[in-house]
């Protein structure tokens, strides 16, 4: 058994070569607002709304929610309805330090008799903007985008310089980073990866329970980081934005970075090479993959922000706004050219 690193990176170079200014994050949730987008035309109307695919065994609702993270409300949403809890979905999870606007599906077949007294239960806990009757489970990622407005306070660094690098995060985006969240503590699931049994997870779904679950979760961050270091490479060599030759599906003419799997990666040429170099340099997490059936994938190397735009409310004091597709991440972007505190998480200590 290979032992643990007790030096994972968890840090990654940025594009400009180093951050511009600090600033903090989360001070109040209600500096941190997050509005989902699944049925623009639908939310535009409000309230009870008709879906153009009629009616359904599911109940949508849209809630706004804010110190409640995306699970909880599920959970507590399905004992609301008498429904089992994998019977509730939603498009993705929100941040449960913030004002949070999103979607919720709940299966109940035949009962739409009792949707006003359920929604009328449910608007007693968390305000409901929009609700109407589907036929589909919400599902990750159904959602069109997320726009994020959001408030950093304390702001320390020269204010020209950081207009220009926002005006720059516009124009050209970010390094598309899985932020330091999906590695644990000190990248404590990198620990566990290295520890798993690789061959656990081509046992069926249902088996193995809970630990399975983690064992998921484990592999999945040993998958995120060695895209970061893939990244991280490229950022370093400056062509992270860039199409390199051996490019296997670009995404709109974007550069891709892989997502390991059986075989490795399906890039050719030079960027088989990198990738396979930088992969090769972390041996204890390379191995989990030459005994898992994983199909290798690719994930964009660059985060673009749409419609972004910011205003400066005082010399400290910057507002943001702009909108992600879904599985994009605010604080990726904006860690690309400000260092940030979250304050959220100081304040559980």
């Amino acid at each position: 058994m290979i032992a643990p690193s007790s030096n994972w990176r968890l840090q990654w170079p940025v594009s400009g070569g180093r951050r511009v200014a600090s600033a903090a994050l989360k001070s109040d949730a209600a500096d941190f607002r997050v509005t989902e987008s699944l049925w623009p035309d639908l939310e535009h109307q409000g309230g009870q709304v008709q879906h153009p695919d009629g009616g359904g065994e599911h109940l949508c609702v849209r809630l706004e929610k804010t110190g409640d993270n995306t699970e909880f409300v599920a959970r507590e949403l399905a004992v609301m309805a008498g429904c089992r809890q994998h019977e509730v979905g939603f498009c993705g999870l929100k941040d449960r330090h913030a004002v949070t606007v999103q979607w919720f599906s709940l299966y109940l077949p035949g009962r739409e008799a009792q949707d006003p007294e359920l929604l009328a239960a449910i608007a007693a806990r968390w305000p409901i903007l929009a609700n109407c009757r589907y036929p589909r489970k919400l599902r990750r990622g159904d959602h069109l985008n997320n726009r994020f407005d959001l408030v950093l306070r304390q702001v320390e660094g020269d204010r020209n310089e950081l207009d220009q690098a926002l005006d720059r995060l516009r124009r050209v985006g970010a390094p598309n980073y899985f932020g330091p969240q999906r590695f644990g503590h000190g990248g404590g699931n990198l620990d566990q990866a290295v520890r798993m049994d690789p061959a656990s997870l081509n046992r069926k779904r249902g088996r193995g329970g809970r630990n399975n679950r983690k064992n998921v979760l484990f592999f999945s961050a040993a998958r995120s980081w060695l895209f970061n270091e893939v990244l991280a490479a490229r950022v370093s060599d400056g062509n992270w934005d860039t199409v390199m030759d051996g490019e296997p599906v670009p995404q709109a003419g974007a550069p891709t970075g892989p997502l390991w799997g059986d075989g490795g990666t399906t890039a050719t040429g030079a960027q088989e090479i990198l990738e396979r170099a930088v992969v090769a340099a972390t041996p204890e997490l390379a191995r989990l993959f030459d005994a898992t059936r994983m199909a290798p994938e690719r994930r964009s190397l660059v985060v673009r922000p749409d419609d972004l735009d910011w205003q400066w409310l005082d010399e400290q004091t910057l507002r943001l706004a702009f909108v992600l597709a879904p599985g994009q991440y605010a604080t990726t972007v904006l860690s690309d050219v400000l260092e940030l505190e979250d304050l959220s998480l100081k304040n559980k200590q």
